[in-house]
């Protein structure tokens, strides 16, 4: 879609996972055995895999993970809770605490690194002292995903980073998107939004007056959707700085 770009952002908010971070494997069943070997007592020697496809199982009741994304939820579980249930749930006792859990899982889960070029884009944006912060759809705490962010992309300067699992809603809600205008102090004209996906990040952020840009630098071959509302796509964040440049 052509879509006329007016002046330059105060503040760019970036998605986190396959905008910021490039998540090339997530096995959750990994990140299951890991618990069940590093944190938990099992009396009745549940596997892994057992565990897993109730919390499979789960994930599609409450509707986290699906291809139709536009009957995702817009109200966020978050991971401490889903927890407790998923091991409770075979009397499977967790013997570290909430956080260590899901940090168990995650570094056994996930193999990920930054998304190309993404470095020199943020120090082009800290350079012009454009602003940055961060909207992310993850189950996980919030102090987790701030410990990924920073583990990936260490020289960051993001003003804060909002995880869905702390603040109830999902993106496309207009809610979350409402309160990071809130945090920055500014109006929705000042302010670009950088995602992968289609309706969570481009159409969720254009419903709320922001500006979208459509990062596909990452996107997995899977994701059929495109935005209804009009954006700026760009498959490399140098192209970004180009933009800006002119702007």
């Amino acid at each position: 879609m052509e879509i006329t770009i007016m002046k330059k952002p105060k503040m760019i908010i970036f998605d986190y996972g396959q905008t910021l971070v490039n998540e090339k494997i997530f096995d959750p069943l990994k990140g299951t055995k890991a618990v069940l070997c590093d944190a938990a007592k099992n009396p009745n020697d549940v596997s892994a895999e057992e565990v897993q496809a109730l919390a499979n199982e789960l994930n599609k009741e409450i509707r986290r993970y699906g291809m139709d994304i536009e009957k995702y939820a817009i109200v966020e579980v978050h991971t401490h809770i889903f927890q407790n249930y998923l091991y409770e749930y075979f009397n499977i006792e967790l013997t570290k605490t909430p956080g260590e859990v899901e940090h168990i899982f995650e570094k056994a889960a996930s193999i990920s690194e930054p998304t190309t070029h993404i470095e020199s884009f943020l120090e082009f944006l800290y350079d012009h002292k454009i602003r940055t912060s961060v909207i992310s759809n993850i189950s996980f705490s919030g102090e987790l995903l701030k410990r990924r962010i920073n583990r990936y992309i260490p020289f960051n300067k993001f003003e804060f980073i909002i995880a869905s699992s702390e603040y109830v809603f999902r993106k496309p809600h207009k809610r979350i998107f409402e309160l990071a205008l809130r945090k920055a102090g500014l109006d929705c004209s000042d302010v670009w939004y950088c995602g992968d996906n289609a309706v969570c990040d481009v159409d969720g952020a254009a419903d709320c007056g922001i500006f979208s840009v459509w990062y596909k630098g990452a996107m997995e071959e899977c994701n059929k959707s495109i935005p209804k509302k009009k954006c700026l796509e760009i498959s490399d964040w140098n192209e970004l700085i180009d933009i800006l440049k002119c702007t």
